[in-house]
């Protein structure tokens, strides 16, 4: 389903666009090619219509064209259409983002429930089952591929559940989605394994727990995401401006007769080229919208959620189960005495060890002479021999009233200095 470029634009090139414009599957032209078509049907139908009339029927439908052209204009299409696709593409990447993933909660089952006997390992993969379990329940309720795959609980005890936990779960009657119940029955298993010492501490528990409700977390946001659509009011209004616009523009666009002198139709070129260009890139957005406003079905571009359900079970069962305790021997590594360890490079990264590290934007500036520290009497001597006002000379008093006392570090400066400092305080061309 998903149509992956990425690695074709890793690196920006003349015209490095241009390739994709080729591509079939998941492209624009795939989704729009028939309205296209219906469209540019349309717009030949009234065009011959047009060279067929009467000449008193011709200058009606030269009114009625030059009418509905002025008017187009008005129907705010790039405002209505820009903001709508913006809201539907935030709505797309949240979806994605509220997939449920086990890799958190089984790096946390995997550490914090100990055993490598039958029981401890029996508790882990059916823990993990749980959690996969409801995932698949979720991904059924909102995705037609999924739903296909497991279009009954027939489907879904051959694959994930047993007989018994199925009478559980259909002994437990309510009118609303049970995606949850395999999220407490991995609680109630947390549990037992605590009160056996399989989970050592409290804060493991809470833990494990904490990561498992995050897991249901995303679970339900994607209920509620497939509950609550896009208003259709705003569904509505866009797509009736698009066709609306572009049924005014299938008699506004019209060429007109060149000899009637009508403004903007001197020429007469037969394609509306600039009409269908306009309606490519909006029925486009349009489409884009279409695409995307629901994820969860089976266009090109919608997400692979079986390929995500064979993965995530695979990935946590192995994590839980085969590599539980399993470890590579510790040993040094290659940099054990090396001060300044740096991986290899290849000939083709080589050029990245010729380019210096960056320390600052300040690093390369040459320090000048009024960059360096000096006296505070020299700096006195200078402001009282300027005879200018100096808009840091109040600040410079106040650090002097509050450095230390004589006896200190400072105490000879300040000594040497006063006298000259009182007269500067009383000068007229010094602030206070």
């Amino acid at each position: 389903m998903t149509v992956t470029y990425t690695a074709r634009v890793a690196n920006a090139r003349f015209c490095g666009f241009s390739k994709l414009l080729w591509a079939w599957k998941g492209s624009i032209y795939k989704v729009l090619y028939k309205e296209f078509l219906a469209f540019f049907a349309m717009y030949t139908a009234i065009s011959i219509t047009y060279f067929f009339l009467y000449d008193d029927q011709k200058r009606y439908f030269e009114k009625l064209a030059i009418y509905c052209n002025h008017y187009a204009s008005l129907i705010p299409m790039s405002f209505v259409l820009g903001f709508y696709v913006t809201l539907v593409v935030n709505r797309w990447w949240n979806q994605y983002t509220s997939i449920p993933l086990p890799d958190r909660l089984m790096c946390v089952l995997s550490g914090g429930l100990q055993g490598s006997d039958e029981r401890g390992r029996l508790l882990r993969r059916t823990m993990m089952r749980y959690a996969s379990l409801s995932a698949l329940l979720i991904l059924r309720s909102v995705s037609t591929a999924v739903f296909k795959r497991f279009p009954t609980m027939d489907h879904v005890v051959e694959a994930f559940m047993t007989r018994d936990e199925r009478k559980k779960f259909e002994g437990l009657h309510s009118p609303y989605n049970k995606y949850w119940i395999p999220c407490v029955w991995f609680t109630n298993l947390a549990a037992v394994a605590r009160c056996e010492g399989r989970i050592k501490d409290d804060h493991t528990l809470k833990l494990l727990l904490e990561e498992l409700n995050a897991f249901r977390g995303k679970c339900s946001m994607l209920f509620h995401y497939d509950m609550i659509s896009v208003p259709l009011v705003y569904t509505q209004v866009v797509t009736l401006a698009v066709y609306s616009f572009f049924l005014v523009c299938l008699i506004g666009r019209q060429f007109l007769d060149p000899s009637q002198g009508y403004p903007g139709h001197d020429l007469d070129l037969y394609v509306p080229i600039f009409t269908l260009l306009q309606f490519f890139f909006y029925a486009g957005w349009l489409k884009v919208a279409e695409q995307l406003i629901n994820p969860f079905g089976e266009d090109d571009d919608d997400f692979e959620t079986n390929w995500l359900i064979d993965r995530n079970f695979q990935v946590s069962m192995m994590a839980v189960d085969e590599m539980y305790g399993d470890l590579p021997m510790m040993e040094r590594d290659r940099y054990w005495n090396d001060s300044n360890p740096r991986p290899p490079y290849t000939a083709a990264t080589l050029f990245v060890l010729r380019k210096p590290s960056f320390q600052g934007s300040t690093f390369d500036m040459i320090p000048k002479e009024e960059m360096h520290f000096q006296p505070l009497e020299d700096i006195a001597e200078n402001l009282e021999e300027s005879g200018t006002r100096h808009p840091n000379m109040a600040l410079f008093n106040r650090l002097l009233n509050a450095a230390p006392s004589p006896t200190g570090l400072m105490g000879g400066a300040l000594r040497r200095t006063s006298a000259q400092l009182q007269r500067l305080r009383h000068s007229p061309g010094i602030d206070q």
